[in-house]
C-alpha cells in the first residue's frame, strides 16, 4: 500500500453505516488514527444510538487499527474536532459524510423538512470544517472532502431541500479551495452513488450490489493523501466508475451597450448558448478577467 496515512488523524462524519463506515475502516487499515463520528439516528435524522459509532470504532481496533468513537451531531462540529485534538493532538483529514433524507415534492415540503436537511448537510459540514480549519491552518496542512450528490449537481424531483444543500457544499468547497490552497489545505468534492440506508428502499437489489460503498472509498483515499495536489475538484463516483465534473461557460456574445435588447438577445440565442468551444474557468478571477476583456473594462485582476 503506497497510499498510507501513518500518523495522520482522520475525522469521518456519519461513519456508523454505509459510506462513512467504509471510509473510516479503510483509513484505519492504512495507518490512520480515526475519529468515528455518528449520532446513531435514523435515515431521516431522528433519534440517537450511541452504540453505532462505538461499534465501528471497536471493529477498527479489533482489526489492529486505532479509532475512537464520537456521537456528537455534526451541527456541534466544534465538539467533534475538540475530541480529535484532545485524543490525538492534530487533524489532518476531514471527510464530511453525514447525511439524512427528508424527501417531498416542493409544494408539499414544510419548513421542518427543509431545515433538517440544511442543518445536517450544509450547516453541519460548515461547523465541523470551520472548527477543523484553525488546526489545519496552524499546521499548514489539511485534506477535506465534501460529499455532494448528483441531485445537487443536476436536481431531482422531491429533493429540493437535499439538492440545495448538496450544491451549497460545492460552493463552500470551491471557496475553501481558494482560501486554503496556499497552506496546503485542499478541498475536493465527491458526488457518490452507493448502496446505503438512504438508497436501499429506492433501488433494486441487483443495482445495490453493484454500487457498494467499497467502490467509492478508494477515490476518497486518493484525494486525501498528502501526495495528491488536486484542489477544488468534483468527482462523480460509483460502481467502479469515476468521472471529473466541471462547469462550462459558452463563448457567448458581446453586445454594444446601445444595441442590447430582448429582441437582439432572442435573435442571437443560439450563439449565446452554443457550447461548441466552451471555456472551463477555474476561478472567479479568470471569469472576471474574461468579462473585462469582453466589455472593455478592467476589474483590477490579473490572469492566473
Amino acid at each position: 500500500m503506497s497510499i498510507r496515512f501513518d500518523d495522520r488523524v482522520v475525522i469521518v462524519t456519519g461513519a456508523g453505516n454505509g459510506l462513512g463506515r467504509c471510509h473510516a475502516s479503510a483509513f484505519a487499515a492504512r495507518g490512520a488514527k480515526v475519529v468515528v463520528n455518528d449520532l446513531g439516528g435514523t435515515g431521516e435524522g431522528q433519534g440517537a444510538d450511541m452504540s453505532v459509532a462505538a461499534r465501528v470504532a471497536s471493529e477498527i481496533r479489533s482489526a489492529g487499527g486505532e479509532a475512537i468513537a464520537n456521537t456528537d451531531p455534526v451541527q456541534q462540529g466544534q465538539r467533534i474536532v475538540e475530541q480529535a485534538l484532545d485524543e490525538f493532538g492534530r487533524i489532518d483529514v476531514l471527510v464530511n459524510n453525514a447525511g439524512i433524507l427528508r424527501d417531498a415534492a416542493f409544494h408539499k415540503m414544510d419548513q421542518a423538512q427543509w431545515d433538517a436537511i440544511y442543518e445536517t448537510h450544509l450547516l453541519g459540514s460548515f461547523r465541523t470544517t470551520h472548527a477543523a480549519w484553525t488546526a489545519m491552518r496552524a499546521a499548514g496542512y489539511g485534506r477535506i472532502i465534501m460529499t455532494s450528490s448528483a441531485a445537487g449537481l443536476y436536481g431531482n424531483f422531491g429533493q429540493a431541500n437535499y439538492a440545495a444543500a448538496k450544491m451549497g457544499l460545492v460552493g463552500l468547497a470551491y471557496t475553501l479551495a481558494v482560501e486554503g490552497g496556499t497552506r496546503d489545505i485542499l478541498t475536493n468534492v465527491i458526488a457518490p452513488v452507493a448502496a446505503s440506508r438512504l438508497t436501499a428502499s429506492v433501488m433494486p437489489p441487483e443495482v445495490l450490489e453493484r454500487i457498494q460503498p467499497e467502490y467509492v472509498t478508494p477515490l476518497v483515499l486518493k484525494l486525501c493523501h498528502e501526495n495528491h495536489k488536486g484542489n477544488g475538484e468534483i468527482f462523480e463516483v460509483g460502481g467502479g466508475w469515476i468521472s471529473a465534473v466541471r462547469l462550462e461557460q459558452s463563448v457567448g456574445k458581446t453586445f454594444e451597450l446601445n444595441d442590447i435588447s430582448p429582441e437582439g438577445i432572442d435573435a442571437c440565442w443560439n450563439e449565446i448558448t452554443d457550447f461548441t468551444n466552451a471555456n472551463h474557468r477555474k476561478d472567479v478571477t479568470a471569469t472576471m478577467v474574461e468579462i473585462g476583456e469582453r466589455i472593455g473594462v478592467s476589474f483590477g485582476m490579473a490572469k492566473q
